[in-house]
């Protein structure tokens, strides 16, 4: 039970009528009646609000959070009371979130029921614990509160974003995948495999008029081709220090891993195998590649405890182990970050080993902040000087791009936010090229 500012602002009025009535004496008397009134609206209150348990709570959400997306949460409120009531909710959400904003105050009618809707937007991979919900009802006079606690504690493992998928899954089925910006690739020769012969109808390429059918049957005859099929597309994620590095609440290595279950799944749509590996200091995870039913699932378990560590990666170990447990050549793609051309050189003649097994693309960072600091203009001397400092950094990665293509290496250098869109889009483009 709780009193209400209403409650103290009454008895404040009252005190002050009392306290006027040394000077005025009507005026206590007037003090002494709103002190029995006041009496009698609490206990009328008291009753009102105590004599049921009148109020009933519970959360509604998923079983599991998309990390770096919106995931909805849903609080549904019953209230038994014959008579309509004011109420405001509080969720106990995980405190990582640090808000203060999931309060809500409506009013019931009797016997009404409502949904709150918020959405929370986590930032790391793990484990978040909810508490209880906290109902205060206040009566209809307004001088007390009584507080229910509704639900129970609950624990939710925040996932590496499958809401993501979900989205490109929906796009893909409707042709749309436009929207998100990815591209239509047009074939440049035929890096295809033969399917079958069927009939020419208009708009089929006449190119691929099969010419001995079409004798044989006395009408137009066409081969139709597929793309070729099973390859083997394997996202290798660095885990080192390097991938600490933050972009609007997550860490590099979180787009990362958003970026490779997305290419996995849209790679397994076009029929070929995705895989996985991670690495840091020593070679750490391996999962080969499949596209068997359940193999995404399995992707997204193995992503959802991966974090970074305070080591220098090693790409000599990550060259050893590629060639013990991959036979077959694949299409690698690695997601890692330089500091500079130092930092790439030192790693040059490994991404120059596993290019010649396999075909490689290297997918790095772009400071998204530091292209937006070198977009303000310069106000003074000092300013100019920060400049030119964060064009050299800026200028460095570009470099890395071109030594990369001088050694036949693939690279994309992107910002974190448009990771996803561009790993896809230089998939679909290499997807033409035989490995």
């Amino acid at each position: 039970m709780y009193l209400t500012r209403r409650f103290y602002i009454i008895l404040i009025l009252i005190i002050l009528l009392l306290g006027s009535g040394y000077v005025f004496e009507p005026c206590f008397i007037l003090g002494q009646w709103a002190l029995f009134i006041l009496f009698l609206s609490v206990l009328a209150d008291i009753y009102m609000l105590y004599r049921i348990r009148g109020i009933q709570a519970f959360r509604q959400c998923a079983s599991r959070f998309s990390n770096g997306d919106e995931n909805a949460v849903k609080i549904r409120v019953e209230s038994s009371y014959p008579h309509p009531v004011s109420v405001e909710v509080i969720d106990e959400i995980p405190f990582v979130f640090q808000r203060r904003d999931i309060n809500f105050r409506m009013s019931l009618q009797s016997n009404e029921g409502k949904t709150i809707s918020y959405h929370l937007c986590p930032t790391r991979r793990g484990v978040y614990g909810f508490g209880r919900i906290r109902v205060f009802v206040f009566g209809r006079i307004g001088l007390f509160s009584r507080r229910y606690t509704c639900g129970d504690a609950l624990d939710v493992k925040v996932y590496p974003s499958y809401l993501m998928l979900h989205r490109y899954e929906l796009l893909a089925m409707s042709d749309n995948l436009k929207e998100l910006g990815i591209k239509r690739i047009r074939r440049v020769g035929h890096h295809t495999e033969f399917e079958q012969i069927k009939e020419y109808v208009k708009g089929d390429d006449y190119r691929t008029i099969n010419w001995k059918a079409s004798a044989r049957r006395h009408e137009l005859m066409v081969n139709v081709y597929q793309d070729e099929r099973s390859q083997q597309i394997y996202s290798v994620i660095d885990k080192g220090r390097i991938m600490q590095q933050a972009f609007r609440g997550m860490t590099l290595l979180d787009y990362a891993i958003n970026a490779s279950l997305v290419l996995s799944y849209v790679a397994m749509r076009k029929e070929d195998k995705a895989g996985l590996v991670t690495f840091n200091e020593r070679f750490d995870t391996f999962i080969p590649a499949s596209r068997q039913p359940g193999h995404m699932q399995i992707l997204l378990e193995n992503l959802y405890a991966q974090q970074t560590t305070f080591g220098e990666t090693d790409f000599s170990s990550l060259y050893v182990h590629l060639n013990k447990n991959i036979h077959k050549r694949s299409f690698l793609v690695l997601y890692t970050n330089f500091s500079g051309m130092d930092s790439m050189n030192r790693q040059l003649t490994y991404l120059q080993q596993l290019n010649q097994r396999h075909r490689l693309l290297v997918v790095f960072f772009e400071d998204a902040d530091l292209k937006e600091y070198i977009a303000t203009p310069a106000k003074d001397t000092e300013g100019y000087y920060r400049h030119v400092i964060a064009e050299k950094f800026a200028f460095e990665k570009r470099l890395i791009v071109s030594a990369l293509k001088q050694h036949g290496i693939y690279s994309l250098l992107t910002t974190p936010e448009n990771l996803s869109i561009g790993v896809i889009n230089k998939y679909l483009e290499m997807k033409q090229i035989r490995l």
